[in-house]
């Protein structure tokens, strides 16, 4: 007998350089700083959290990467742009914290789960809504 998994807690990146690696993430994600200690910061985003540990440990990942959620990818896919990175103009989006850690962006419309509407509301992204496929996806679990 198996227990159901409900969800991820959070993710724990090692990274070579905490101050530089909060600076990455400012670059491009709004978050709450949850909390620090020496080698250690928590980042909350949405309703999970990231845990940066420096002291990395690992060379640099290969295809090994966290999906990311985010309310527009288009806008990652831009800043990247903008910085002179090189990118598709659509499909799959991947990016490298400056430690070699790989995130793949997903935009949240087109994920099977949902947020509940308080969730949202504080996050400050209540009018988003689903693609037509991920409601068809969620439909087919019953969860739509």
């Amino acid at each position: 007998m198996g227990v159901r998994a409900l969800g991820v807690n959070h993710v724990a990146f090692e990274v070579d350089d905490l101050d530089e690696a909060l600076e990455w993430w400012e670059r491009y994600f709004a978050f709450e700083l949850r909390g620090r200690m020496p080698g250690m910061a928590f980042i909350d985003l949405g309703d999970q959290f990231v845990a940066l540990s420096e002291g990395r440990t690992q060379p640099p990942d290969g295809d090994r990467h966290v999906g990311l959620v985010v309310e527009d990818k288009d806008a990652i896919r831009a800043a990247l742009r903008r910085e002179g990175q090189t990118v598709a103009d659509s499909g799959r989006l991947r990016m490298r914290d400056p430690s070699g850690n790989q995130l793949e962006i997903v935009d949240y419309r087109d994920v099977q789960f949902t947020k509940t509407p308080e969730v949202l509301r504080a996050l400050g992204v209540e009018d988003i809504g689903k693609s037509e496929k991920a409601r068809r996806e969620l439909a087919a679990k019953g969860l739509a």
